[in-house]
């Protein structure tokens, strides 16, 4: 389903006060993200430092949530024990003494169709976040509480899902070649306090487009209510020039094809967008939550003088807001 940008730009305005509907004492940390759903213009995958210490332990990881928490007399939270596996509260997904803590996040995303588009599209939207990972010989990745930032410099995780691009399905598109779908993994580091983070990440396209790309942000860190965290910073997007011929190029067999008559464009890579990012995470227990995360990018330089973005927009809004639910596993 196709929506206008101003349908985009309500989404935007309306996620904050979504999210900050109910109260609970309870923080949030920011772990490594992989997303899926359709390529947002600015979607930048964040992570926890990762501990460098070494030191393992056998206590059990049991986060504080203080009382409050919308719990029934057992200590669930109200969805658990509607079924059973995942959903269900004690059981084989919740681990007191895990090997690995992930969350995971189902929800609906509103973003531009593709890189330049000035329309937008509605997809699911999903990501598995590591919070979490110990391995055999007791170094530790992340944290296992799943409330509190941790403090100070440290490596950070990035990994982001690109859709593909088809360009059958725009008439402005019509005899460009197809994009096909794309996975960035890669690494960062970034310094964090409780009220501010920086980071720098840098991924490289493992699958699909093949080059490099690296983000660069800052985000102050409020605590507006009980339960509910917010961040909101700049955002710098850079890429390499394959990528920028990727998603921004024209190839003159293209042009002689384009039935809407783009031009061959051949970009540089560098600096290809500025904008800025909202997020919002609340934590009903140390299993549940909701979150959501709006960003707004103006795509500059070779992206911005692309025949693509000129004959749709520089402007790329995206909107996204899921469920999520704590799983613990212990190997």
């Amino acid at each position: 389903m196709r929506h206008d940008l101003t349908a985009s730009l309500s989404g935007c305005l309306a996620l904050a006060g979504l999210l900050a509907f109910a109260a609970v004492p309870v923080a949030a940390e920011e772990p490594t993200e992989m997303e899926m759903g359709t390529a947002p213009a600015l979607d930048t995958a964040t992570t926890e430092p990762v501990d460098l210490s070494g030191a393992g332990t056998e206590m059990a990881i049991v986060p504080e949530v203080p009382p409050g928490s919308p719990r029934d007399p057992d200590g669930a939270f109200f969805l658990d024990g509607v079924a059973p596996g995942l959903l269900a509260a004690n059981g084989v997904f919740d681990s007191k003494t895990p090997d690995l803590v992930v969350t995971l996040r189902g929800g609906v995303q509103v973003s531009s169709a593709y890189f330049g588009s000035s329309e937008s599209e509605t997809s699911f939207n999903g990501a598995a976040r590591i919070d979490y990972l110990r391995f055999p010989n007791g170094f530790e990745y992340g944290s296992g509480a799943a409330v509190g930032y941790r403090t100070g410099l440290g490596l950070r995780g990035s990994v982001r899902y690109i859709g593909g691009r088809n360009s059958s399905h725009y008439e402005e598109l019509n005899g460009l070649d197809n994009v096909d779908w794309s996975l960035e993994t890669g690494l960062g580091i970034g310094y964090e306090q409780r009220n501010y983070r920086v980071f720098a990440d840098a991924r490289y396209g493992v699958i699909g487009h093949n080059s490099w790309v690296a983000d660069v942000g800052a985000d102050g860190i409020a605590y507006p209510v009980d339960g509910l965290t917010l961040t909101f910073g700049p955002r710098l997007n850079f890429g390499s020039n394959r990528f920028a011929d990727t998603y921004f190029g024209i190839s003159s067999t293209e042009a002689e094809r384009s039935t809407a008559g783009l031009s061959e464009y051949n970009p540089s890579g560098g600096l290809l967008g500025v904008g800025a990012e909202l997020g919002a995470r609340y934590l009903w227990n140390e299993r549940w939550g909701v979150e959501g995360y709006a960003s707004y990018a103006r795509l500059v330089n070779d992206a911005a003088d692309s025949p693509i973005t000129e004959q749709g927009s520089a402007d790329q809004f995206s909107v996204r807001v899921g469920i999520t639910r704590r799983i613990s596993l212990d190997f």
